[in-house]
C-alpha cells in the first residue's frame, strides 16, 4: 500500500443509541465523507476502515468501535497496522468549548478535557497529532455534561451543527489535498 496522505479518524461511541448524539460528531463527519468519496467502511479489528482517493491523494477514513474513553486503543492500532507517521493522522472530535457551528483544526496540543483525545494521546505517546474539533456548545445545567453530550442537537442547533459537519468534511479534504496549514487558514 502506498502511504496515504491522510487517515481521518472520527471519534464517538458505537451503537445505534449514540448515532445522532453530540458526542458522535466525529463519526458523523466520517459518515459524510464516506458518502461524498464513495468509500465503504469495513470492519477491521476495533474500527471500521475504508480507503479511497481524493483528487490525486490516497485517503483513509476510520471510525473506532471502542467507546469514546478507549478511543486510543483503536487509533494506536490503526497507526501501527498501517505503519503511519503521526503527521498522517487526523482525529476528529466534538468540543464543548466551541460554539455549535464552529470548527478548529490544530497540529497538536492538549486534550482540553476531552477524554477521547486524552486516551489517544496516552496510547500514541504524544499530543503532537492533528485534531479537528467540532463545536457542540455547552448549554447545559451544572453537573449535566454527560446527558448533554449524549443527547442529539436541538432543533435550533441542527442547521449550525450540519454546517459545521460540512465545514469539517471540507477541512479534511483540504488537509488531504494540500496540508494542515492550508486547512487551518481556510477553516479556523
Amino acid at each position: 500500500m502506498s502511504t496515504p496522505s491522510l487517515l481521518a479518524i472520527g471519534l464517538g461511541n458505537p451503537g445505534a443509541e449514540y448515532e445522532d448524539t453530540r458526542h458522535n460528531v466525529g463519526h458523523q463527519v466520517i459518515d459524510g465523507l464516506s458518502g461524498r468519496l464513495d468509500i465503504s467502511l469495513q470492519h477491521q479489528s476495533d474500527a471500521l476502515v475504508g480507503w479511497g482517493r481524493y483528487v490525486d491523494q490516497k485517503i483513509g477514513l476510520a471510525v473506532p468501535l471502542t467507546y469514546m474513553n478507549r478511543s486510543g486503543d483503536a487509533v494506536a492500532g490503526l497507526r501501527d497496522h498501517y505503519d503511519l507517521p503521526i503527521d498522517r493522522l487526523l482525529v476528529i472530535v466534538d468540543d464543548l468549548h466551541l460554539p455549535v457551528g464552529t470548527v478548529r483544526l490544530r497540529p497538536g496540543g492538549s486534550s482540553g478535557g476531552h477524554n477521547g483525545l486524552a486516551h489517544v494521546a496516552q496510547r500514541l505517546g504524544t499530543t503532537e497529532f492533528s485534531r479537528l474539533r467540532v463545536g457542540i456548545g455547552n448549554d447545559f445545567p451544572e453537573g449535566r455534561q454527560s446527558d448533554y453530550v449524549l443527547s442529539p442537537f436541538t432543533d435550533e442547533q441542527r442547521p449550525a451543527a450540519r454546517s459545521a459537519r460540512e465545514d469539517a468534511e471540507d477541512a479534511v479534504l483540504t488537509m488531504a489535498r494540500d496540508d494542515i496549514d492550508a486547512a487551518m487558514n481556510r477553516f479556523n
